[in-house]
C-alpha cells in the first residue's frame, strides 16, 4: 500500500497516518513490513523525532526563553516514557526498528554513553539551549571590522560588502587598510603578462597572511617586474606589495648549511659532466660520446657512451671502476640513488637461467661507488663561482616558501552547540581547511580533530566553498562520528552509512540517496567507500592522461638521445595502459 508523499516529511522517515506506520521514499509513502512491537517503537521514535526538530526549530528562529523550556519539557516526558517501555535510543532493537529513517542517529545523540554502551546522562539538548541563533550583522565602524567581517561571511576580501557595511567607498577602504590587505597578481609568469592591457585596478584584494606566504620569492619577482614596466599611475600600487614582500624573504641559506648528494635533481647537468671529466678524466676523442642527460620527465639520469672507454682505462676500471663495472656504470647508478650490484648468470640442472648475486665483486664496485661520493662532495664547493651558483638555485627552489599562519578568531561558527567551545588551535586547524585548500590535521590523540573537521564542513558549506561533504571514517567508528557531529551541530542533516546500506542490492540506492539528498555531510566506513566504483568516463581519461603523458616523455628521450632501453621501457610501459584502456572501453561495467 502506498499513499502519495506529504512535503513536511523528510525524504527516506517514518511517519504515523491515521495510526499506521509509513515510510517515505522519493514521491511516495509506503507501509512498511513491521512487527506489533516494532511498529509501535516507530511510532515513539517518530514523536521523539518530531518534538526534537521543533526544539531545534524554536532554537533557531525563537528568541523566547519560556517557548524553548516548555518543548523541552515535554521532550522529557516523551523520552522518558519511551525509554520505560522500550530501552535506550542506541539499543539494538530499537535501531532495527528505525535505522532506516534520516533522523535516527539524531535521536542517537540525545543519550550520552558510558565505555558499556549503558546512558551516562541526557544529552545537554534536555535542559540547555544548544544552537545559537545566526545574527546578521548590517553595519560596523571601522575597515578593519569590515575586513574581519568580510572573511567570516565571504571567506575572503570582498570589498563590496565591506563598502555596503561601512559606507565608505573600495578606495578609502583600500587606503585605510595599507600594509594589511594586498592586490594580488597571482602567479602569471612575468613574460606571459600583456602589459598593453594590463589594469592592476581590477586584481582581487587578498589579506596580509595570505599575500606574504608561499613562494615570497617568486611573489616578489612579479612584483617588482609590475612596478618597473606598468605605467606611473598602475605601478606605484604594488610600492607597498615590493617593499611588504622583501622584509618577508628567508634568510639565504650558505653553502656550509646545505646537504647536496650525487643525483640532486637540482643540480645542472652541465656540472655533473663537468664532474665526470674531471674526476674521471675520458679520453678527448671520446668526450662527445659519453654524456651525461637527465629527463625531467622520468626524474632519471642517463649516460651515453658509458661502454665505449676501453679496459686500458686505469681511472675507469680500476681508481673508480671494476672490470665487471666501469666508473661510468656506477656514476650512472648514483646519479639514480641506486646502490651498484654485480649479477652472474647461472644455469639451473634443468636448463633455466637465473641471476644470482656476486657477494665479492658488489662490496668491491660498492668501494668505488663510495669513492666516486666522496670525490664529489670534495669537488661541488670547491670551485667559488659554482659554489655562488649553487647556492643561489638552491636558495630559489628550495628556500622560496614561507608558511601561512592561519587565524581562526574571526570565524563565527553559526549553528554551533554554545555549549562548546573550540579551542584556539582548533578554530585556526578549521581557518586552515577553509582557506589552505589540501589539510593535514597532524595532532596527537586527543587534540579535537573530529570537531575541527566537522566545523570546517559547516562553515564550508555556509560561505558556499562546498556543497555536500563526505567522511570516510574507519567502520568501527561511523557512529561514534555521527554522535560528534550532531553534539557539535545539533541541527545539522547528516547521512550515515549502515553495513546494510551497501549490500550489492542497496548500494545503487545509497548512492543515489547520496546523490539526491540536500545533507549537510555524509558518513562512511574505508571499506563502503572503496565500493563505490570509480566511472567509466572517469578512468578512461585518467589512462588517456597518462598514455599521453608517456608519449610526451618518449619523445623527450628520443630528442635527449637516451639509451634506447629507457625509451623501450617507456614503450612497453604505453602499450600496457592502451590495452587497459581498450578493455574498459570493449567492456559494460555492472554493479550488480
Amino acid at each position: 500500500t502506498s499513499i502519495p508523499a506529504d512535503p513536511n516529511v523528510k525524504n527516506y522517515s517514518y511517519t504515523v497516518v491515521d495510526g499506521s506506520v509509513y515510510y517515505r521514499e522519493n514521491s511516495r509513502r509506503v507501509r512498511p513490513e513491521l512487527n506489533a512491537t516494532a511498529a509501535e517503537r516507530v511510532k515513539g521514535m517518530v514523536e521523539l523525532r518530531d518534538c526534537v526538530q521543533n526544539l531545534i526549530n524554536l532554537q533557531l528562529w525563537e528568541s523566547d526563553p519560556l517557548a524553548i523550556r516548555g518543548e523541552q519539557q515535554r521532550l522529557n516526558r516523551l523520552y522518558d516514557s519511551f525509554t520505560e517501555k522500550y530501552g535506550l535510543i542506541n539499543s539494538r532493537a530499537n535501531s532495527l526498528a528505525f535505522a532506516d529513517d534520516s533522523s535516527y542517529y539524531l535521536l542517537c545523540s540525545l543519550e550520552v554513553l558510558d565505555e558499556q554502551g549503558e546512558l551516562a546522562r541526557k544529552a545537554d539538548m534536555f535542559t540547555r539551549r544548544t544552537i545559537k541563533q545566526n545574527s546578521v550583522i548590517t553595519s560596523v565602524d571601522t575597515a578593519m571590522e569590515a575586513l574581519a567581517l568580510s572573511i567570516s561571511e565571504k571567506a575572503g576580501v570582498d570589498m563590496k560588502y565591506m563598502s555596503s557595511l561601512t559606507g565608505k567607498d573600495e578606495e578609502s577602504l583600500a587606503s585605510e587598510l595599507k600594509g594589511v590587505i594586498f592586490r594580488d597578481p597571482g602567479d602569471t609568469e612575468p613574460e606571459n603578462i600583456p602589459l598593453a592591457f594590463y589594469d592592476a585596478g581590477r586584481l582581487p584584494f587578498v589579506t596580509v597572511d595570505e599575500y606574504l606566504s608561499g613562494n615570497v620569492r617568486q611573489k616578489l619577482a612579479l612584483a617588482e617586474f609590475l612596478h618597473d614596466r606598468l605605467p606611473a599611475g598602475q605601478a606605484e600600487q604594488f610600492d607597498t606589495n615590493v617593499e611588504a614582500l622583501r622584509n618577508a624573504q628567508p634568510k639565504d641559506l650558505d653553502a656550509s648549511e646545505i646537504e647536496v648528494r650525487l643525483g640532486a635533481t637540482w643540480i645542472s647537468k652541465d656540472y655533473i659532466q663537468q664532474f665526470m671529466e674531471e674526476l674521471l678524466e675520458p679520453p678527448f676523442y671520446l668526450r662527445r660520446s659519453i654524456q651525461v642527460n637527465f629527463s625531467e620527465f622520468t626524474a632519471e639520469w642517463n649516460i651515453t657512451g658509458k661502454s665505449s672507454v676501453g679496459y686500458n682505462n686505469i681511472n675507469a676500471y680500476v681508481t673508480y671502476g671494476t672490470e665487471r663495472a666501469n666508473a661510468y656504470r656506477i656514476l650512472e647508478d648514483s646519479l639514480n640513488l641506486r646502490d651498484i650490484r654485480i649479477y652472474d648468470t647461472v644455469t639451473d640442472p634443468d636448463g633455466k637461467e637465473r641471476r644470482v648475486l656476486n657477494s665479492k665483486e658488489t662490496t668491491l664496485a660498492q668501494q668505488k661507488q663510495q669513492a666516486i661520493r666522496e670525490a664529489f662532495q670534495d669537488w661541488v664547493w670547491k670551485d667559488p663561482q659554482r659554489r655562488q651558483d649553487l647556492v643561489k638555485r638552491y636558495n630559489e627552489i628550495f628556500n622560496s616558501t614561507r608558511p601561512r599562519e592561519y587565524d581562526g578568531s574571526h570565524i563565527r561558527f553559526s549553528g554551533m552547540n554554545p555549549e562548546i567551545t573550540l579551542r584556539e588551535h582548533q578554530k585556526n586547524a578549521v581557518a586552515h581547511i577553509l582557506y589552505g585548500g589540501n589539510t593535514l590535521l597532524a595532532h596527537e590523540v586527543g587534540a579535537g580533530k573530529t570537531f575541527e573537521m566537522v566545523a570546517a564542513c559547516m562553515e564550508s558549506k555556509r560561505l558556499g566553498l562546498s556543497h555536500k561533504a563526505l567522511f570516510a571514517v574507519p567502520n568501527h567508528l561511523t557512529e561514534q562520528w555521527a554522535s560528534e557531529f550532531l553534539r557539535l551541530y545539533p541541527s545539522a542533516n547528516i547521512l550515515v552509512a549502515t553495513r546494510k546500506d551497501f549490500e550489492t542490492r542497496n548500494r545503487k540506492k545509497f548512492c543515489a540517496r547520496i546523490a539526491t539528498g540536500d545533507y549537510d555531510a555524509v558518513i562512511i566506513g574505508h571499506s563502503q567507500f572503496e565500493k563505490i566504483p570509480v566511472s567509466q568516463e572517469r578512468q578512461e581519461r585518467l589512462l588517456q592522461d597518462q598514455i599521453e603523458e608517456i608519449e610526451e616523455g618518449i619523445e623527450e628521450l628520443k630528442n635527449s638521445r637516451a639509451e634506447n632501453f629507457t625509451i623501450k621501457q617507456m614503450e612497453h610501459t604505453r602499450k600496457s595502459l592502451e590495452a587497459k584502456l581498450k578493455k574498459l572501453q570493449d567492456s559494460t561495467h555492472k554493479d550488480d
